[in-house]
């Protein structure tokens, strides 16, 4: 009798033991890891890593981060929790080809939609290939979206950074670059809360099949419109360099475009057109363009004064005057 009470009781010990592994090994980790040589099937430690980023992030926990250990391609993935993917220090690569996203920001199917918080660093992201990739990064819903050290390539059928989310956003790009694209980065909030303050720095969009950078706010009512700073960066070879278009019964887009380069793009350097479109140029180098500067429809393109609008193929245009002072 003894001796089934001790079985009994080690087996019972057995099981809660059992049961408390189970737990364990399905929780989600703060850190995972992604080799090129890792397996999905794996936990996404470090020392038994992950082969996608779309296989780690369902075994990171949200707010946590996704690393890179070695150099490899970890696939597209679609984001709708509050996560980083940094890869710096080696080289995280997505192939997005096939007419797809590379990466797709979408928390709007969460109980709390337009609330996750994304950075992505070191990170090259190719569309290359018969059917060339969609965006690069496609942010449908969030609260922001931070890029550091980002290659963005070959996305020719949409954008390299795409925004489009129905509420607020926080967008910060530096040192990123798109090329090879159809638009390099394109804003449109839309409906009565799209909105979003967008800061690009160290940035460079070029040979673009459409635009360099480009905000529009079609279909946009919402009252705080959308506000953008370029700094620092080069916005060449595309068709368009900056393009601002804010049609009547929308709301405001304002671009200040300051410390930076708008040359060489086959139509427009500067492009604002209608009434509620607004770019300001400080100390910034336009020429090598189709045409410097244009405006039409009511929208202002305002100088500091100190810029550089010279040598243009077609015309170099001309700003709004008077100029804005600088205080």
């Amino acid at each position: 009798m003894k001796t089934v009470k001790i079985i009994a009781l080690c087996s019972a010990a057995a099981f809660g033991l059992g049961g408390i592994g189970t737990t364990a090994a399905s929780a989600q980790a703060t850190r995972t890891w992604v080799s090129g040589v890792g397996d999905d099937v794996n936990p996404c430690s470090r020392t038994a890593p992950c082969k996608t980023f779309a296989g780690a992030i369902s075994k990171t926990a949200a707010g946590g981060e996704i690393n890179c250990l070695d150099p490899g391609g970890y696939g597209t993935v679609t984001i709708t929790k509050s996560i980083t993917i940094d890869c710096t220090g080696t080289l995280g690569s997505i192939l997005n080809s096939g007419g797809i996203n590379g990466v797709n920001v979408n928390d709007s199917a969460t109980g709390t939609p337009n609330t996750i918080d994304v950075i992505l660093r070191g990170l090259t992201i190719d569309g290359a290939g018969t059917t060339p990739g969609l965006n690069g990064v496609r942010f449908v819903s969030g609260r922001s979206l931070h890029m550091q050290d980002v290659f963005i390539q070959n996305q020719n059928g949409g954008s390299g950074v795409s925004v489009n989310s129905p509420a607020f956003a926080d967008v910060l790009l530096n040192n990123v670059t798109v090329t090879d694209s159809q638009n390099g980065v394109q804003v449109q909030q839309t409906g009565a809360n799209g909105t979003a303050r967008v800061v690009l720095s160290n940035v460079r969009l070029e040979n673009n099949s459409s635009n360099g950078f480009r905000v529009d706010t079609t279909g946009n009512t919402n009252v705080g419109g959308i506000n953008a700073t370029i700094e620092n960066s080069s916005i060449s070879g595309n068709a368009n360099g900056v393009v601002a278009n804010g049609p009547a019964a929308t709301t405001t887009t304002n671009i200040l475009l300051v410390n930076s380069w708008a040359s060489n793009n086959s139509s427009n350097g500067v492009l604002a057109s209608g009434p509620l479109a607004r770019i300001r140029v400080g100390n910034t180098s336009i020429t090598g363009n189709g045409t410097g500067v244009a405006f039409g429809g009511g929208a202002i393109v305002n100088t500091y004064g100190n810029n550089y609008l010279n040598g243009n193929v077609t015309a170099d245009g001309a700003f709004t005057l008077p100029a804005i002072g600088q205080n």
